[in-house]
Formats: structure tokens, sequence, C-alpha cells
């Protein structure tokens, strides 16, 4: 070997030390300014109370003030599609749902963001598990009267849901599958809407995030089938799985990941990987939303990739068995 060869690789080491010094000087020297969280949801809801409650304890740990910002809109893609074109230095995260990462590309037929190409995953945060309620005026209190009680109203039994192609939508059309029930699907532009349809009777039943329907199960005004998940929940200790009932295999917990623009460095990813599982192991942040029936967890940037790629996995036969299609 020459000695312009020996030269040239000794370059070439000096700059790949410069490289690293510089990457880890970035990561070191993050953040060093505020941070802004982007929530798909409005203001006072469980998603954002979570994010702020991260916020909160990622600011204490960085020195730098992490700022929740609203975006709420179209199933969560307003601030998923402002994300994607933030620019990839890790001061604009996203707060971003099952929705966002998985169910949105298949149930819209163009989609103004790419889950996969626009954005570099950091963490799972929590999971929200759903319950299964039906309206006062429904005779059925258990999993084995309301299936023989929906087969008998032959296609008019109405579930409601708060949007088309939306998770909670798709829970209740999973339901529907396994149990091999013809039923209507309602859709409405929200949560409450679609809950009072189901307090007036306009509609028999839906799917829903305890927290939002805990209140009215509390005051009797909604009757609890079951948890559509693999466990009970603190907050609804009595009310049982729909495994417990007998329906095997159904699971359709919403859940929450941290993700940021693509591109951002990995040395960034990597300290706020850490950052946040530091965060939402504090007890006092579990006991928090374990009230509010969500459950923290965080995960390697990797377990967010292989959990959506599952979830677009049985999504998909339900998206398909339904034609559930998004204009």
């Amino acid at each position: 070997m020459t000695s312009a060869s020996l030269k040239r690789i000794g370059w070439i080491g000096v700059a790949s030390l410069m490289v690293l010094a510089s990457s880890l000087s970035r990561a070191e020297n993050y953040p060093s300014r505020p941070v802004k969280i982007v929530v798909p949801y409005t203001a006072g809801g469980p998603v954002d109370q979570l994010a702020r409650g991260l916020a909160e304890r990622l600011g204490k740990s960085s020195g730098q003030p992490f700022i929740v910002e609203n975006k709420p809109g179209g199933n969560t893609i307003v601030a998923a599609s402002m994300v994607a074109k933030a620019p990839a230095d890790g001061y604009t995260l996203f707060m971003a749902s099952s929705a966002s990462l998985a169910v949105n590309p298949l149930v819209y037929r163009k989609l103004a963001y790419d889950p996969d190409r626009d954005f570099a995953a950091v963490s799972l945060v929590a999971s929200a598990p759903l319950v299964m309620v039906v309206g006062a005026s429904t005779p059925a209190t258990r999993l084995k009267d309301l299936i023989p009680y929906i087969r008998s109203r032959e296609g008019s039994f109405a579930y409601a849901s708060n949007g088309n192609g939306n998770p909670l939508h798709l829970a209740c059309a999973l339901f529907g599958s396994m149990a091999n029930v013809d039923m209507l699907h309602v859709p409405y532009n929200g949560t409450a809407p679609a809950l009072a349809s189901v307090l007036a009777g306009d509609t028999q039943m839906t799917c829903d995030i305890v927290l939002s329907s805990m209140p009215q199960i509390k005051a009797g005004k909604l009757r609890p089938i079951g948890i559509v998940g693999p466990r009970r929940v603190a907050a609804l200790p009595d009310v049982p799985t729909l495994a417990e009932e007998g329906l095997l295999g159904i699971d359709a917990a919403v859940w929450f990941a941290l993700v940021a623009p693509a591109a951002t460095p990995p040395e960034v990813v990597a300290r706020l990987n850490k950052e946040v599982a530091k965060a939402i192991d504090d007890p006092a942040m579990k006991a928090r939303f374990s009230a509010m029936a969500m459950e923290l967890g965080s995960s390697s940037p990797q377990g967010v990739v292989d959990l959506t790629n599952r979830e677009r996995s049985k999504w998909a036969s339900v998206v398909r068995k339904y034609d559930i299609k998004v204009e």
C-alpha cells in the first residue's frame, strides 16, 4: 500500500471521527431550545393530558420547555401532515395514534402523508383500552344476551362511531366480524355525538375509550358489555373482557406513540427514547393515567414499527370485509 493510500485512509478516519464527535455533541446539546409536541386532538381530552404530562417531565429532565400544540381534525391527518413537513431536527414531535400510523393508510384512498416514509419512530407511550357499551334501553346485559338480540334485529341493530374509518369504528366492525352478526354503522363527527346517540336510543351500541364512557357507565346510563382487549382495566374492575364472555382473541385498544419527522438525527431519536422511557416510568405518572384507564409503556423505535405492522395486518382484513374507505 502506498503512502498516498495510507494518508487517504488516515483522512477518512479523521473525517469519521469528526462526524462521530459532531453527532455526540448534537445529542448532548439537545434540546437547546423549546420543543413542540403536536397533538391531533382537542385540548383537555385524555391524549392532550397524556402529552402535557409527558411534556412536563421531559421539560424538567432536559432543562428546556416541551410545549403542546393541539391540531385536531381529519382523523389525525391535519397534525400528521404538519409534522411530516416540519424540519427533521427533533424540535417538532408528533403524538401519533394508531389511527395515524396503522389505520389511516388502510382506509384513505389519498393520504397527505406517508407514515412509513415521513416519520422516525421514537417510542410507544400509552394504550387506551376500549369498552363496548349499549344504551339503557337495550335489553342485553351480557355478551351472551347481546349477540342473539342483534341477530333478532335482522340488520337493523345500529352502532355509532366517532367517524368512518376511525379505530373505534373498526373495533365495532371487528366485533361484528368475529361474532358473525350483521349491524348498521352510523358514523358521527366525534365521540360526544356518538355517545349521545346511544344515550338517546338512536343507535344501540358503540365502542369507546374507557375514560369517555366511564361517567355515563357509573351513572347507569350506559351498560358495559365488555372490555375490547386481553385484560380488565382498573378503572372498571367489574367489567369482564369480551374474551371472558366467550369471544376470544379480540383486541382493539387505541395506542399512542411519539414520532419525529423522518431524517431526524438518530442520536437525537435515541436521546428522546431514553428520556421518554424515564418520564413514563414515573410511579406518579403511571398512577395518574391508570385512573384514567390508560396504560403507560415505552418501547424501542423498532417496537413502534413492529406494532404498526401487526396492527395494519389485523385491520386490513376488517377493512376489506366491510369495504371501509374514506375519500
